[in-house]
């Protein structure tokens, strides 16, 4: 009897823990709670190895996700991989098979997310996602791996994916991989999609470049610090699996800020009315003009009146566009290449790309925004074994199938 007990109060134990109330349009959320419980569990322990002093927390929550990504096994096992550097930065190229003499053939570069912190892009799912867009699209694919937080801080990843592209779209690399230079896109999700956005800033601007991308594809990107009480921050701030505290955390990360600040970032302390710098930018976050009233439904702008005027001095990041593309100015937006934005209904994330499509609408880029009605942040890297998310597969399809039509 003592042993059923037992077994009773620890059933109700692990149900408590896994069981969190979703949205109920979201993708299969019994396989979503799970997930989420086992990435809870594993920032809870990076959490307590960091106040132990035995290591950061990110260097925890990475090791494990990179021990289970090294059981993901590999797919498409007949593309050749070369790991390489591009000016100096870590790349990994995937070539397609069966190439004919003389033979161009379009490319992408793709920028992995992760907060800046996460991630293995040559392993598991990345490491499948790119192999899927080689042999679905017989294009050459590079995937940048550029440092990451703690090991850096911003500009760094930034700067790291700038040298990569520049270096790939040059005459003599095009030539050596056999690459249609009218044909590259750049691509990335979530903190890549960040990267990716900023990348087809500077690559747009830059007169020196002669070869530009004709494309970029966004997936969830992160792309504004300014307001994490966005209607999508509001709706989704407890949906997993990014919850709106964890992104704040990454930016604090990312950008080398004080850790403490999230409290403050929170409430949007640092861009309150009393805060005269960022009056220049807010007509760039302002959701309640660039989103549709079906997006922004019941939700209320959050601007307190007074803030913490030292944020932004401490922290000049915020307001840089090539951390947060969105803030970038229309004549900008003007050159970057034609876009593919992917949103999903429950992320926190979701008003950052749908405000960075319509801006990109006013300067003149077309734009397709992709939107799922049941996604949520991360959806594409659970569409591989051993998850299998529905509505992973559909998104990845989609954005393959767009690249398929229009690189």
């Amino acid at each position: 009897m003592k042993l059923l007990c037992g077994i009773t109060l620890l059933t109700i134990a692990v149900a408590h823990y896994v069981y969190i109330p979703l949205p109920e349009q979201i993708s299969e959320p019994w396989k979503l709670m799970l997930l989420d419980a086992t990435f809870r569990g594993v920032v809870w322990m990076g959490d307590v190895a960091h106040w132990m002093g035995l290591s950061h927390s990110v260097r925890v929550i990475n090791s494990a996700i990179i021990g289970f990504e090294s059981l993901v096994p590999i797919t498409n096992n007949e593309i050749r991989v070369e790991d390489t550097l591009f000016d100096g930065v870590h790349v990994r190229v995937y070539h397609p098979n069966g190439k004919k003499e003389g033979e161009l053939r379009r490319a992408v570069v793709f920028m992995h997310g992760g907060g800046w912190a996460l991630g293995a892009p040559k392993l598991g799912s990345y490491d499948s996602l790119c192999r899927q867009m080689v042999a679905d699209l017989d294009a050459v694919v590079v995937t940048v791996d550029y440092r990451m937080v703690p090991d850096v801080h911003f500009p760094v990843p930034y700067e790291d994916c700038v040298k990569a592209a520049k270096h790939f779209l040059s005459v003599e690399t095009l030539e050596k991989y056999s690459v249609d230079p009218e044909r590259v896109a750049v691509c990335g999700d979530s903190a890549g999609g960040n990267l990716a956005a900023a990348v087809a800033q500077r690559i747009g601007t830059d007169d020196n470049i002669s070869v530009k991308f004709k494309l970029q594809v966004l997936i969830y990107p992160v792309l504004q610090a300014l307001d994490f009480n966005t209607a999508s921050y509001q709706q989704n701030q407890n949906v997993p699996i990014l919850y709106r505290k964890l992104m704040v955390r990454f930016w604090l990360e990312y950008l080398d800020a004080d850790p403490d600040l999230i409290h403050s970032l929170l409430m949007n302390n640092h861009t309150a009315l009393d805060q005269n710098h960022v009056s220049l930018t807010g007509s760039k976050v302002d959701w309640t003009t660039l989103l549709s009233k079906g997006m922004i439904k019941h939700f209320k702008p959050v601007v307190p009146v007074t803030g913490s005027p030292n944020i932004l001095t401490e922290v000049p990041a915020f307001l840089d566009a090539r951390a947060a593309p969105l803030l970038a100015d229309e004549e900008v937006l003007r050159m970057v290449p034609r876009a593919f934005i992917l949103t999903g209904e429950h992320d926190v994330l979701r008003d950052d790309g749908i405000m960075y499509a319509r801006r990109l609408e006013q300067a003149g880029v077309s734009v397709t925004n992709d939107h799922f009605e049941d996604g949520f942040h991360g959806c594409l890297s659970v569409a591989f074994w051993p998850l299998h998310f529905s509505v992973g597969i559909r998104a990845m399809q989609n954005y393959i199938a767009w690249l398929e039509e229009n690189l």
